[in-house]
């Protein structure tokens, strides 16, 4: 099972992974992204349009 995650080395905290989620599993806060992992569906949406490569999918530990 892969893992969303959020590098916040990288993240700009803009928002874009947020509005983008199609089962709002992310949440923006002042200074970090939070991933609810039992509604998110892993589908890479985010990934795809964060401007700055901060969100990726990485291999779980199941």
């Amino acid at each position: 099972m892969m893992a969303l995650e959020c590098d916040k080395s990288k993240c700009l905290y803009c928002g874009a992974c947020v509005g983008s989620c199609p089962v709002e599993a992310l949440t923006l806060y002042s200074s970090w992204i939070e991933v609810d992992h039992d509604t998110c569906t892993e589908c890479g949406i985010c990934v795809t349009l964060c401007p700055v490569g901060a969100m990726t999918l990485g291999g779980g530990s199941e």
